[in-house]
């Protein structure tokens, strides 16, 4: 065997080492894995080699120009969960690595039918939306571009028309629905029935989400500056402003009963003739307590977090330490500081020294 095919080989072991590290054998078939995976190396790996199940590996051949806006949905929305609870007892930690009979990347929220479970559906839904459309609007694919529905009218009377690329959102959400549901007819077992049609609709919910946000943007035509006429386009809002939304449909979510006959309905029977909406974020099951650690769960507890003495809300340390108090130390900052240019040619600086103090949870 020559040098380069003996380069070729372990360069391609390598790349098999780097796949079990990052995508464990209990993580097949949950393509969240892709949000934490290092620039390219999905591509490298291949459609057939990504932890896909079947439907969306066959997706994925089909479509492969697609796989970076998947990569970058799954990031968008990890990250989105992270931001939106970085200062709550449950703050939406991820399995950065794992052993190979690791749990999924949330580990036992992902299967727990809890409030959690129903954001991290959502949210992880409506970042694919969010990642497939900007590709549409930024002409990476051929298949989709701008939304062609709203290049022509307006409202002459009004002064505007319909102009530039408004995002094609009914792409991303068709793509979304095709890529990430699971029909229900294919499963078996009352109890993993309500949690699939519990996850689809959560799915859905982060999809509206989106939908709900688009924007209306125009742009001014007119002598001298005047806004005679205007050119107007539709456009996704920003991805921490749907994560906002969905934290606030977090915190409204809704409880359903745990048997479905023909539909899911709410667990409290005095409640059941208030219809659920399509955009509202469904669980089955109470939240564990996430103040004490639990090894078997996955939880590690808030004791080491670090809270905020003065504040009463979820990150004040009354809250986010459960009532078990906290710890104080005193962290010493060195910083460089008053800066000058000094002719010629260099930059002299002082050095600054601060002491702040660091409430930690006991």
């Amino acid at each position: 065997m020559d040098r380069a095919a003996l380069l070729g080989l372990s360069r391609l072991c390598a790349l098999w080492a780097a796949l079990l590290a990052l995508f464990p054998c209990g993580a097949q078939g949950n393509w969240m894995w892709l949000g934490i995976a290092s620039f390219g190396v999905p591509e490298k790996l291949g459609c057939a080699n990504l932890p896909l199940n079947s439907r969306q590996k066959e997706l994925c051949k089909r479509k492969p120009y697609l796989l970076p806006s998947i990569c970058e949905g799954a990031r968008l929305g990890i990250q989105e969960c992270r931001s939106q609870f970085r200062y709550e007892r449950w703050n939406c930690l991820v399995t950065a690595a794992a052993p190979p009979d690791a749990s999924p990347l949330f580990g036992y929220e992902l299967s727990s039918g809890t409030k959690e479970t129903a954001f991290i559906y959502a949210v992880m839904a409506a970042g694919l939306v969010h990642s497939v459309t900007r590709s549409c609007s930024a002409g990476n694919m051929t298949e989709c571009s701008c939304d062609t529905t709203l290049q022509n009218g307006g409202s002459a009377s009004e002064g505007w028309h319909w102009g530039g690329c408004s995002d094609d959102v009914q792409y991303g959400m068709w793509f979304s629905r095709k890529f990430l549901d699971f029909p229900i007819r294919n499963t078996t077992g009352k109890e993993s029935k309500v949690l699939l049609a519990m996850n689809l609709h959560n799915n859905e919910a982060g999809r509206q989400a989106v939908a709900k946000l688009m924007s209306l943007e125009c742009r001014c035509h007119g002598v001298s500056g005047s806004c005679a006429v205007k050119t107007c386009w539709k456009t996704m809002s920003s991805f921490e402003k749907i994560g906002r939304l969905l934290k606030d449909k977090y915190e409204n979510s809704v409880q359903i009963s745990d048997k479905i006959k023909r539909k899911m309905h709410r667990r409290e029977k005095d409640q059941r003739k208030i219809p659920i909406h399509k955009d509202d974020l469904l669980y089955v099951n109470k939240s564990p307590n996430y103040c004490v650690e639990d090894k078997k769960l996955g939880i590690p507890g808030t004791q080491g977090r670090e809270c905020n003495r003065t504040s009463e809300g979820a990150d004040g340390c009354n809250l986010l330490c459960c009532g078990r108090g906290y710890n104080t130390h005193v962290v010493r900052h060195v910083e460089r500081c008053e800066c000058k240019f000094i002719w010629c040619c260099y930059v002299r600086c002082r050095r600054c020294e601060s002491m702040t103090d660091v409430h930690t949870c006991k």
